[in-house]
């Protein structure tokens, strides 16, 4: 990984977070989860050696670890003073690629976040927020001078910083996975469906007797569904709509997203649309197609 955002070809690549607290590292060890990084929030530092090692080890073995995310700060003050100690024994681990981010923030805007939020600062617990992250500085001053790249959020709302982060570190490469779901509207929508389509008007197979006890894996339903001139102009609509959205959504840095189809009980329709739009999108994407309702009906 580079600063911008390129990645070793081999090896582990390890990002450690680290700066101010209220300058957003939280915000931005989400963004990199979402990434596909294996994030590890407050490990004391004097572990991050022994964890590197044990990531390489899982690598050699056929593990697919490949990007790590630590979050590291004052909560472990006890460890943390060993920090450039370890960053020194990092350096001689091979295959383990590392960088330091630092998040900063000026002292005005994080005693304004420290009000909005009700938080203590955790150097100044019975004092100032100021004195707190006074303190803060002073201890953060060398970590500072380590980092790869300082980011300074005190301009920020915390999307623009999430928004920062996904430039930075998305892969160009990176595989969105859609996961393509049917379901009967009967059974309720999904919860975690991104999108949702209703495709209970295009005519039924429930009401063609030979097709009723099959389901839309089958052929013929398939070719019964698929068959209208309804669904032909319905299928076209909705392909030119995913093949729009479907390289934004991998630009913003989402890595799996959720297209629920339904129609009544989820056995004929959803499920012959939804194995459609999979084959069509399997070349490009990760695609999964799973039909939540598909054997309720039997």
């Amino acid at each position: 990984m580079t600063e911008q955002g390129k990645e070793k070809e081999k090896g582990i690549n390890l990002l450690i977070i680290t700066g101010m607290s209220g300058a957003g590292k939280t915000v931005a060890v989400q963004s990199l989860e979402d990434l596909g990084f294996f994030c590890v929030d407050n490990l004391p530092s004097i572990l991050i050696p022994k964890f590197a090692e044990l990531i390489k080890q899982t690598k050699q073995t056929g593990g697919g670890i490949e990007r790590v995310a630590l979050v590291i700060d004052l909560r472990s003050r006890e460890f943390f003073e060993s920090l450039p100690d370890v960053i020194y024994s990092l350096q001689q681990i091979e295959e383990i690629y590392f960088q330091i981010l630092y998040l900063d923030a000026s002292d005005h805007t994080l005693v304004s976040r420290y009000k909005e939020t009700r938080r203590r600062h955790p150097l100044s617990p019975t004092g100032s927020p100021l004195e707190g992250i006074l303190a803060e500085r002073r201890l953060l001053q060398e970590m500072k001078g380590l980092a790869n790249q300082i980011i300074d959020t005190s301009q920020m709302k915390p999307a623009q910083l999430r928004d920062k982060i996904i430039t930075q570190y998305t892969l160009q490469s990176s595989p969105l996975t859609i996961n393509i779901l049917s379901f009967g509207f009967k059974y309720g929508i999904p919860i975690d469906a991104d999108l949702v389509f209703d495709v209970r008007f295009l005519p039924n197979p429930h009401y063609v007797d030979n097709l009723r006890p099959k389901t839309g894996c089958d052929p013929d339903v398939s070719e019964y569904v698929l068959k209208w001139s309804e669904t032909k102009e319905f299928l076209a609509k909705l392909l030119d709509l995913l093949r729009f959205t479907l390289p934004h959504y991998q630009r913003e840095g989402k890595s799996q997203l959720v297209i629920g189809i339904g129609c009544t009980g989820g056995k004929h329709r959803s499920v012959a649309i939804a194995e459609h739009i999979g084959g069509v999108f399997n070349a490009e994407f990760t695609v999964r197609v799973t039909h939540r309702d598909m054997e309720k009906n039997k």
